[in-house]
């Protein structure tokens, strides 16, 4: 759907970037790090509120950049022995990095709209598996799911225990608020920042995870290093839920 909002994020974005290659044209110095490319680059790209939303060189989101971090830095292990979900895998570095893992499945509800070879057709609201899985990695799909605690129930279920869920979603300051199933995709759009989000989280989507059965620890790019944060230009929110063991 083609609305007057996602035109102007679009022209923001390309003015962004074409001022940013105009300034490495330009002679200027590389003094920022994108850690999903590992490439210097003079600057992030603008994308709707974010003025330092993508990599120049790969296209790397805030939150794609924060996970390549902590990957690097150890704060998060991938089971390289083990079995991955990886929903909508849209970010193509994480993808490389969960695809060494023994067993790598990536996956969307509409396999069509990626190119990564292998792609599963997975429905999470149907998701039946049991105990498969030692890690479930889901970026900004939760939003989109009609109904949340059955999904994260499933999620629960086909984990190993002690394995782990890396979720992270769009949020805002206030509680979470669950569109009702009528509402248009326009007034999505103007609520909940996309027409097809079902829902915008807040801080009490940890009240849910937990809910569902998951230990949780949060990682909040904002309570990274100042200095680290600034040079990879980090963002967004990680909600890591463990299945007991």
């Amino acid at each position: 759907m083609i609305t007057i909002q996602r035109i102007t994020k679009v022209m923001r974005r390309q003015f962004s970037k074409a001022s940013l290659r105009l300034r490495k044209y330009l002679g200027a110095p590389p003094e920022r790090v994108c850690p999903a490319c590992e490439t210097s680059v003079v600057g992030f790209f603008r994308y709707g509120n974010s003025a330092e939303w993508g990599c120049i060189e790969c296209g790397a989101s805030p939150r794609e950049r924060l996970m390549n971090f902590l990957i690097i830095n150890n704060a998060i292990r991938i089971p390289k022995d083990g079995s991955i979900l990886h929903m909508a895998p849209s970010e193509k570095s994480l993808a490389r990095c969960f695809s060494l893992a023994r067993d790598y499945t990536p996956a969307d509800i509409d396999p069509t709209r990626y190119t990564a070879p292998g792609i599963s057709r997975v429905d999470l609201m149907t998701l039946d598996e049991m105990e498969r899985y030692d890690l479930f990695y889901a970026s900004h799909v939760m939003e989109h799911v009609p109904e949340d605690m059955v999904v994260l129930r499933n999620i629960f279920r086909a984990l190993k225990p002690g394995g782990e869920a890396w979720l992270l979603v769009p949020l805002w300051d206030k509680a979470t608020e669950d569109g009702p199933p009528d509402m248009s995709p326009r007034e999505r759009e103007q609520r909940f920042g996309q027409w097809d989000h079902v829902r915008q989280y807040g801080p009490d989507f940890a009240d849910r995870i937990r809910s569902a059965g998951f230990d949780l620890e949060e990682i909040d790019a904002r309570s990274l290093d100042p200095h680290a944060r600034h040079l990879h230009a980090l963002g967004d929110h990680l909600f890591l839920a463990r299945k007991p063991v």
